[in-house]
C-alpha cells in the first residue's frame, strides 16, 4: 500500500476531505484500480423476547479483496438493479455512484482494505459472548456506551434509536432524548424526536448511529459536536472503517461493527473500540 506523499493519512477534518484523499490516493491503492468482486443486501426483522417493538434492517454491502463495507438503507429503499451495478466496478467509479448507499458502502469496502480493524491501526478488540439476540444486542450496547465519559445525570442524545443501548444509559444513570428521522415511540412510550440538530445542544453528549453517513446528516452533528467541544461517540455497522478517520476532528471515539452483524448468528462475535475511556473491566 503506497500513498501518494508515501505516508498514508489516517484522520480528516470532514467526510468531503476524506473523499479527496481517498481518491487522490493518500489513504491507500489507488480507487480505480480497486473492484468490487461481491456485492449483497441483508434483510432481518426481529422483535427480542421480552419487547413489544421490533424493526426491520437492510444493508448494502460490498467486498473488496477480503473486506466488506456496508451501509445500511431505509427498508425498501434499495432498488434491485443496485447491487448489479457494483459488482465489477471500481471503487473510484462507486465513489461517484448517484445511490448514497453504494458510495458510503464503497468508501468503507476501500478503507477497510486499506486498514482493518486491529491494533495496529487503533482498535480494540472487545469480544461479544456467544447467546440469544437479545443477549449479543445488550453486550454490543454495553461496549457502546462504555465509550461515554459522562458522571451520572448527563444526557445524551441518541440519534438511531436502539433499545438496548437506551436501556445501557439508564443502567448508568445516564438521561438520553431519543431521536430518529422515523419519529414514533421508544420501547417505554418515550416520544422520539426527529430533528437531531434542534434537540442537540441541549444534550451534554451525542451518541450516533453510522447510518447518518447513508442519510447525510453525519456531517452537520459532527460540526455541531465539534463546535461546542460535546463528545460525540460513534455506533458503526454502516461505515465502520470510515468514522474512526474522523477521530479528533468532531468524534470522540466509534465503536466499529463490521460484517457480519450481532444478529446475524448467535455464536461469539466481536467488536472494534476507537477512543473514548478505557474500559473499567481492563479489556
Amino acid at each position: 500500500m503506497t500513498a501518494v506523499t508515501g505516508i498514508a493519512r489516517t484522520t480528516f477534518e470532514s467526510y468531503d476531505e476524506l473523499l479527496a484523499g481517498v481518491r487522490a490516493g493518500e489513504v491507500g491503492p489507488d480507487p480505480s484500480s480497486q473492484r468490487i468482486a461481491v456485492a449483497f443486501t441483508t434483510r432481518q426483522a426481529v422483535r427480542h423476547d421480552g419487547r413489544g417493538t421490533g424493526y426491520r434492517n437492510e444493508v448494502l454491502s460490498l467486498r473488496l479483496g477480503s473486506a466488506v463495507g456496508s451501509c445500511a438503507v431505509e427498508p425498501g429503499a434499495l432498488p434491485d438493479h443496485a447491487v448489479e451495478e457494483c459488482v465489477g466496478a471500481s471503487v473510484a467509479d462507486l465513489l461517484e455512484h448517484p445511490l448514497p448507499a453504494v458510495r458510503v458502502a464503497a468508501l468503507d469496502a476501500y478503507l477497510m482494505h486499506a486498514a482493518p480493524h486491529t491494533p495496529e491501526h487503533g482498535a480494540l478488540p472487545v469480544p461479544l459472548a456467544a447467546g440469544t439476540s437479545l443477549e449479543k444486542s445488550r453486550s454490543r450496547a454495553r461496549a457502546v456506551v462504555e465509550l461515554l465519559d459522562l458522571p451520572p445525570g448527563a444526557t445524551v442524545l441518541v440519534v438511531g434509536v436502539v433499545n438496548s443501548l437506551l436501556e445501557g444509559l439508564r443502567s448508568r444513570g445516564l438521561s438520553y432524548v431519543p431521536c430518529d428521522l422515523k419519529g414514533g415511540l421508544t420501547e417505554w412510550g418515550e416520544a422520539v424526536v426527529t430533528d437531531a440538530l434542534a434537540a442537540a445542544d441541549g444534550c451534554d453528549a451525542l451518541l450516533v448511529s453510522g447510518m447518518t453517513l447513508g442519510n447525510g446528516t453525519f456531517e452537520p452533528l459532527r460540526r455541531r459536536a465539534l463546535a461546542h467541544g460535546k463528545q460525540l461517540v460513534m455506533f458503526a455497522q454502516t461505515g465502520s472503517a470510515v468514522l474512526p478517520r474522523f477521530l479528533g476532528h468532531g468524534v470522540s471515539a466509534v465503536c466499529a461493527e463490521p460484517y457480519p452483524f450481532f444478529w446475524l448468528d448467535g455464536g461469539p462475535g466481536t467488536v472494534h473500540r476507537y477512543g473514548g475511556p478505557r474500559p473499567k473491566d481492563g479489556r
